[in-house]
This record gives structure tokens, sequence and C-alpha cells, in this order.
């Protein structure tokens, strides 16, 4: 397995500075809040499609040993938690951890949140049904090594689902500059747009470790809503699925 690390200390301390901020809608994880219901929607569906129908609508994950990578505070964590995950959440900056343990301690949530990174716990040899990694890997020190040890953490038979943002002109010009220095949606320097991701760049090297790849699918403004969408278009925020057969 590559050994180089995932972990980038400057992307670390961006982070550091706004661990209070996760749960304030209005902060500066707003745009993750509203990104929130369309990225559960995507990982229930296509986990029911991995695993078969569910034997509760309301817990169709029960049962399942889920990883959160980067989980931040716990937006996507918790409400795994509550569709019936047994869930290990895991993030390299300890403050930010403090925040996700309390808030889903408040809500009676059972999530094993550590500080640690994708190579930690695949060179422990950890393995996992689905896993997870929102919004994380355009902040990593190394995209090859960071899909290694995701596709090593995904079991025979499992699940890996990544969300990020495309690099292209449309992404940079909008989720980048748009948003951090004109709509100020997140604080200025949240992205660097040439650490960016495109879906070739994700595929190609999960294809290499032995997973199926499938199409990726937008996420895409919902301006009726105020949120987002699923959608064709993957030129701004998109997510990816791959199965371990």
């Amino acid at each position: 397995m590559n050994t180089a690390s995932t972990l980038d200390p400057s992307e670390i301390a961006k982070f550091a500075k706004t661990a209070h901020a996760w749960w304030d809608e209005k902060g500066p994880f707003a745009p993750l809040h509203r990104l929130n219901p369309a990225r559960l929607a995507y990982i229930r569906d296509r986990a029911a499609a991995r695993f078969g129908p569910p034997a509760s609508r309301r817990r169709p994950l029960e049962g399942l040993r889920v990883l959160d990578i980067g989980c931040g505070g716990g937006l996507v964590s918790e409400p795994l938690a509550r569709l019936g995950a047994r869930l290990t959440a895991i993030d390299a900056e300890g403050e930010t951890l403090k925040i996700a343990e309390a808030h889903a301690l408040a809500q009676g949530l059972s999530i094993t949140y550590s500080q640690a990174s994708a190579e930690d716990l695949a060179h422990k040899g950890l393995q996992f049904d689905l896993v997870i990694a929102m919004e994380i890997i355009e902040h990593t020190a190394d995209v090859g090594a960071f899909l290694t040890a995701a596709a090593a953490l995904t079991a025979p038979g499992g699940l890996l689902i990544l969300s990020t943002i495309n690099r292209t002109w449309m992404a940079k010009a909008l989720a980048v500059h748009a948003a951090e220095h004109l709509l100020r949606w997140v604080p200025a320097g949240t992205h660097d747009p040439e650490k960016l991701v495109k879906p070739e760049e994700i595929a190609a090297p999960l294809r290499a470790l032995g997973l199926e790849v499938d199409a990726p699918v937008g996420l895409s403004l919902d301006l009726g809503k105020g949120g987002f969408r699923l959608s064709a278009d993957v030129r701004m925020n998109y997510l990816i699925a791959a199965e371990r057969r």
C-alpha cells in the first residue's frame, strides 16, 4: 500500500480556525448544510442498490459498518447514524472532533469518533462495508495515497463513495472565486483551485486498485429550494461511487 501521508498541515490548520462553527447553518459551513440532503439521498439509494432493499425504511443502513473519512463536525456522520449505520468517523483536527463528539452526545447518537487519517486505519487492516469521503479529497496532501487508503478500507463486497468539486473553469469561477470572494459563502482560501480533482482522476486509480467505478453524478444548485439536487451535470460538484467485488 502507498505509505505517503494524506495529511496537509496547512489544510488542517485552516479548518481548525472554524471548528466552532460546524453546526451554524448560516456560518462558514452553510454550503455543506445545503449539500447534505442530496448527498444523503445518493448514499442511501446507492447503498440500497449495493446491499439490497433495507429491512427498515427509517433505518436503511441498519447493521452496516460505515466509515466517514474527514468527518469534520459530523454533518454527514449524524444522519448516517440515524439511518442505522454502525458508524466510525475520523478527522485529523482535534478541536473539530471535540465539537463533533459533543454534538452527537447531545443528540443521543452513538458514533465512534477518532483523530486519525485514512492510512492510519488502513495500516491496521480495518475494513468497512461502506466508506464515504465527502468534500475531503481536495484537501489532502496526496490524492493517490488517499484513494489507495480509502480502497483498502473498503471490504470485499463493499462500497466507496466520494464527493468533491470538479477542476473546471466553471467550478473555479463559481464554487471557488464567487463563493469565497463575491458571495462570501465560505472563508477566502477554503479551496485551492489547483487541488480540485476531476472525476477521471478518481475513477482511473480506483479501477487500477480493482474497484468497479460508477459514472459520476452531479450536484447542481436548486435555486427554487435554495439547496442542491442530483443531476447529470458534473461540471461543479459531483459524487462518485465504486464497488469492491
